[in-house]
């Protein structure tokens, strides 16, 4: 049985099956029709929904955290412990929430249609931002898009909700939910079964690694943003499945001197401060890294076990020598992530074997690191071609180079010619050129509809001469004179 709070009323199901989302079980089971169906991938934000989970606060007492998420890439067993708040919650007493009179206010919706998604992403940016900045707005509304109002009257709703928020019944309400919450976390694992499938909820790591071991068929999740479309969209039920955001010790972020050790079911959200204070161009990336709703569900581990060879991150961790700490059942091994994937979504993982950690080294003080992620979309779009370069110099010479690409081969892969040719030769145009034409020897890249072979490869090449111009070598304006 799972157990969560619908607004502020306690649910209780057990026999629901496993592959059904947040969207389907809102719109076909509690007949709450404001909560939209778009596109079904994530990336309209038509359904979004906003939970609220229990969070220790600095001074160590618990608190409720609200984020946005995408009804339609959520799993209903992901609400176990959690309060859900659609766009039907939102009235108070009889009247429009103060993010509801923003946008009647200030002229935010026409057809209505995206309406209660751009609703509810308002709703955690007050919650969470109050007197949010246009960034913080921006940001917070890029995975929700609009095709008639347009979105300036949508971003002075949202300057309106978060300059003044008034008190609502979530805030009256927060001990009591709080209370209500602590409840159900106090009480056993939660478990979905159904003649579809089930879906097991574990509350250790200990038992994580148990249950898997057993099971090792099963299909883990956490953020769950691409399993879900195995099922929505390539109509391939689950009928074994884990959830892993139960699992404390998988969301934990720990640092020592040299180390930054990520729990592989942390939000990408969370990872942010943390990869952004070592590496402000990991940082950035990561505000690229789909919508805002996705990050807040999606994970590093899963962004790396899926083995998408356009994912974002791995190209990064890569290039930074990243390694993975893996478990089955009692036992761990370390494993570098370049000794992770073997071919096109096959990767060194054994059966029954799960991904506990992801460990960072921490930057030199000799070491420079730049990250560059080319995509039709600015906001909200898969990578083209990803680009990490982690190198270091000493007195203008390339001492190390590590060097990986995303969307160049069947998996994210180093260039280790290139990463020759530029070994112990001075940071400078004509060194560049030669790590340009050892590119072609490390991939010959595919074509497909976001791009053809000989443009990834030309862009490749480009974000490296880039990392060199954003360096200042002392050749620069002769190279740039010369492209004029």
């Amino acid at each position: 049985m799972i157990q969560f709070l619908l607004d502020h009323q306690l649910c209780s199901e057990e026999h629901l099956d496993p592959n059904l989302t947040v969207l389907q079980y809102l719109r076909e089971r509690r007949n709450r029709r404001g909560t939209k169906e778009g596109c079904g991938t994530g990336d309209c934000g038509a359904c979004t929904v906003v939970l609220g989970e229990l969070v220790a606060q600095a001074d160590g007492t618990p608190g409720l955290r609200y984020r946005s998420v995408n009804a339609c890439l959520t799993f209903i067993a992901t609400l176990h412990g959690k309060q859900l708040i659609t766009v039907e919650d939102l009235k108070q007493q009889g009247q429009l929430h103060s993010v509801q009179q923003a946008m009647v206010d200030c002229h935010g919706s026409q057809c209505g249609f995206c309406t209660p998604g751009f609703v509810m992403s308002l709703f955690a940016l007050q919650k969470n931002c109050p007197g949010a900045d246009t960034p913080a707005i921006h940001e917070a509304l890029g995975g929700n898009l609009c095709r008639c109002t347009g979105y300036r009257p949508i971003v002075e709703a949202a300057t309106q909700a978060c300059a003044a928020p008034v008190e609502d019944s979530f805030d009256t309400g927060e001990a009591a939910t709080i209370a209500q919450l602590q409840a159900i976390a106090a009480q056993s694992p939660g478990e979905l079964t159904s003649p579809a499938g089930h879906c097991r909820i574990p509350t250790s790591l200990v038992s994580l690694a148990q249950t898997y071991a057993a099971e090792p068929q099963a299909r883990l999740f956490a953020g769950g943003t691409d399993l879900a479309l195995e099922v929505t969209q390539q109509r391939r039920p689950l009928t074994s499945m884990i959830y892993l955001g139960q699992v404390p010790e998988l969301r934990q972020i720990t640092s020592t001197e040299h180390t930054l050790t990520l729990g592989a079911a942390t939000p990408l959200t969370d990872c942010y401060a943390a990869l952004a204070e070592d590496y402000p161009d990991f940082g950035a990336l990561l505000h690229r890294f789909a919508s805002l709703q996705v990050r807040n569900q999606g994970t590093l581990g899963g962004n790396i076990g899926n083995a998408s060879p356009i994912g974002d991150a791995p190209p990064l961790l890569l290039a930074l020598g990243a390694s993975l700490l893996l478990r089955h059942g009692d036992t761990q091994r370390e494993l570098r992530l370049e000794d992770f994937y073997l071919d096109y979504r096959i990767t060194a993982r054994q059966p029954g074997e799960l991904i506990e950690a992801v460990k960072v080294p921490r930057p030199a003080g000799d070491s420079l690191f730049r990250a560059y992620k080319v995509s039709k979309r600015l906001d909200d779009d898969i990578s083209a071609v990803c680009a990490a370069f982690n190198l270091t110099l000493d007195n203008g010479q390339v001492t190390q180079a590590r060097i990986a690409y995303g969307g160049m081969a069947a998996i994210p892969k180093r260039a280790y010619a290139c990463e020759a040719a530029l070994q112990g030769q001075p940071w400078t145009t004509a060194s560049i050129e030669a790590a340009c034409q050892a590119l072609a020897e490390d991939f010959t890249p595919l074509s497909d509809l976001r791009a053809s072979s000989e443009y990834r490869l030309l862009v490749a090449q480009n974000l490296l001469r880039k990392c060199l111009i954003e360096t200042h070598t002392p050749d620069l304006p002769t190279r740039v004179a010369a492209h004029v």
